[in-house]
């Protein structure tokens, strides 16, 4: 796979969650921190303000996504002044999930937006709302995370991501709030499987569209953004994800990149701050983790599948890795 999709997948834990909910003023709701977790507000309609411990409060309007790569709390309300409620939301508290059954077969109003392991809800929150108060719409949902699976491009994120509406950009990114959003204000046949897999193509196209955004080619920066925009660095870094069996050298990585073996070695160093091949040996290390986790396949097989050409070699590179056999590894996962 290519980078982008391969971050995603060895990350990914549990099913996403979210919710579609309107506000009613005065309304302000505290979402909690919850580690190894992302999440992300999207206005669908009307205004609010967003406030966090890093930030001041920030105003939102229709359109404007905010992203918090890192699990970190905030609030939104329809204005700063107004008192947050008190306890926070919290996406993993099984109490949540336990008040969703019971709130999507009866629509009553809760206190805060559900978020549903993989059926999402509309929740009305303050004013009735069969009155004519103003209401904010809100999308908002939660990604686990697994952090023992950390990859550097994520960790690399700002605490706070916000992608302000703009007509006629990122089409991508807008229909898929636009399904998101059909999907949980009208659920059908087929709604569980549905929502999962356009909470995953969001997190995608965020991503997409930060890296878009930061930086241009050929500014004088470091980070996976640099990397991943850089024409030298990218071609080598898709050909590790996309072959990692494959027998990498410097001087083979430095060919994808169309650069020196030294000038090639040099730049992904400053870019990504380690050298190329102590990358490889990570990813593989870390491909070979989740297939540990996640399969039954024989550990022959999966040191073939990262490059190892006897087992033997491969347990002693994931032992230094992880500081235990990978058959050990996969019984206490």
């Amino acid at each position: 796979m290519d980078v982008l999709s391969d971050v995603i997948t060895v990350m990914r834990a549990g099913q996403p969650r979210s919710a579609r909910v309107a506000w009613h003023a005065p309304w302000a709701q505290q979402f909690a921190p919850v580690p190894g977790s992302a999440g992300f507000q999207i206005i669908v309609q009307g205004p609010c303000w967003l406030i966090a411990p890093d930030t001041g409060p920030m105003p939102l309007a229709a359109g404007d996504i905010v992203f918090r790569p890192h699990g970190r709390g905030h609030t939104l309300a329809d204005s700063p002044s107004t008192p947050a409620t008190a306890p926070a939301c919290d996406p993993n508290d099984p109490q949540l999930q336990r008040y969703m059954a019971a709130f999507v077969a009866s629509r009553d109003p809760e206190p805060c937006g559900r978020l549903s392991p993989a059926l999402g809800a509309t929740d009305i929150v303050g004013t009735a709302a069969d009155t004519d108060a103003p209401a904010t719409v809100t999308l908002c949902g939660a990604y686990q995370l697994d952090p023992t699976h950390a990859h550097p491009l994520l960790d690399g994120l700002p605490e706070l991501l916000h992608l302000p509406a703009y007509l006629g950009r990122h089409p991508a990114l807008r229909a898929t709030v636009d399904l998101l959003a059909s999907e949980l204000e009208r659920p059908r046949p087929g709604t569980d499987a549905i929502i999962p897999a356009l909470l995953d193509t969001l997190l995608l196209h965020i991503l997409r569209t930060w890296l878009d955004q930061n930086p241009t080619p050929g500014t004088v920066t470091t980070g996976w953004a640099a990397a991943l925009n850089d024409p030298a660095t990218a071609p080598a870094l898709q050909a590790i994800h996309r072959f990692p069996a494959r027998s990498w050298t410097v001087a083979t990585l430095a060919a994808e990149a169309g650069l020196s073996r030294a000038a090639f070695a040099r730049r992904f160093t400053t870019l990504l701050g380690q050298p190329p091949l102590a990358y490889l040996t990570w990813w593989r290390m870390t491909t070979a983790a989740r297939l540990l986790h996640k399969s039954d396949t024989p550990l022959s097989v999966i040191a073939r599948r990262v490059g190892y050409a006897s087992e033997f070699a491969f347990a002693n590179a994931f032992k230094r890795q992880y500081g235990t056999a990978p058959g050990r590894y996969r019984r206490n996962r």
